[in-house]
């Protein structure tokens, strides 16, 4: 329901049944707003048991490896480029493909609090980012807020613009607060850090802080292929409910004997994934990886929006 439409004009006068549902829907915004998701209900048995026998997400790790065919989509960040879109790179056009995989496959966007399973309101991308190559330049953590119908420029545009923020700002609102905890006596930081974790259970961190923090979103993100390395198997952190670590390594050069014994030059993109198994099964993890591998195969499809931007159950 869109709220703007119901706002009453000089000219227009509520019924008593409109001003009860838009105050109900005001409320429901705002207690939307405090949270970061519902709680599902609708689970099997056998998942709501998951997180009791996995307590901590790092009991819950599953490994997920592969290397995607990157030719159609090399074409497509040239031709990007070429129309302006300053920088547009293999992070971007992955963050794209994972936001339309999400507006298919919603039960991967859940995430685990309080040994409960929840889905998330909105989607949270965390990127990990080094504001120059020098060798001790210092990383941070930057979030950015995309919708699963946003198409690959939007989704361009929004890293573009969080980006550029953090490169410029040395001081951004994750950096104070880390200095903040990281200048506090020993003692005094493991009270605050078991504090933290006593509200996270139970739901009680204030939402602006969960916005604000690198260790509560829908996945992160980071490139070692910038770094001219392979990808990693990446942790992910008990604190907080980031399900997804995905990372990512250089393009590869291999050739291919084919079924006429000619040889082919394939470019191959090593991907290493992390994810957290109690928020939902495997079939539908799968179809999620093959979804992404669909638009490897077909990027121009993210130029448009999704046809359909799929709920999760109840």
């Amino acid at each position: 329901m869109n709220t703007n439409e119901m706002i009453p004009t000089e000219n227009t006068a509520l019924t008593k049944a409109e001003k009860k549902a838009l105050k109900k829907q005001r409320r429901l915004e705002k207690k939307l707003d405090r949270q970061e998701g519902r709680r599902v209900k609708t689970v099997i048995p056998m998942n709501a048991f998951m997180p009791f026998i996995m307590k901590k997400r790092n009991d819950a790790c599953n490994f997920f490896e592969d290397k995607f065919e990157v030719t159609a989509v090399e074409d497509y960040i040239y031709k990007k480029r070429a129309e302006g879109w300053k920088g547009f790179g293999l992070m971007h056009f992955l963050v794209a493909a994972y936001t339309r995989a999400i507006a298919e496959y919603p039960g991967v966007n859940r995430f685990i609090r309080g040994q409960r399973i929840y889905a998330r309101h909105n989607m949270e991308v965390v990127l990990v980012v080094k504001r120059s190559m020098k060798l001790n330049e210092e990383e941070t953590c930057v979030k950015f807020f995309p919708k699963q119908s946003d198409t690959a420029e939007e989704v361009y545009r929004k890293i573009v613009s969080t980006v550029d923020a953090a490169i410029a700002d040395k001081n951004s609102d994750f950096d104070k607060a880390a200095r903040i905890f990281a200048s506090f006596p020993r003692f005094l930081l493991r009270f605050a850090v078991n504090v933290l974790h006593f509200l996270d259970y139970y739901h009680l961190i204030p939402r602006f802080l969960t916005k604000l923090s690198p260790f509560h979103g829908s996945m992160i993100i980071t490139s070692m292929g910038s770094l001219g390395i392979p990808p990693v198997y990446h942790h992910i952190y008990n604190f907080g409910n980031l399900p997804l670590f995905i990372s990512y390594g250089k393009v590869e050069k291999v050739y291919q004997l084919n079924a006429d014994a000619s040889v082919s030059e394939k470019h191959l993109l090593p991907l290493k994934i992390v994810c957290d198994e109690r928020i939902c099964d495997g079939h539908h993890y799968a179809s999620f990886f093959k979804a992404i591998r669909y638009y490897f195969a077909h990027p121009e499809s993210l130029d448009v929006p999704p046809a359909e931007v799929k709920k999760d159950i109840p």
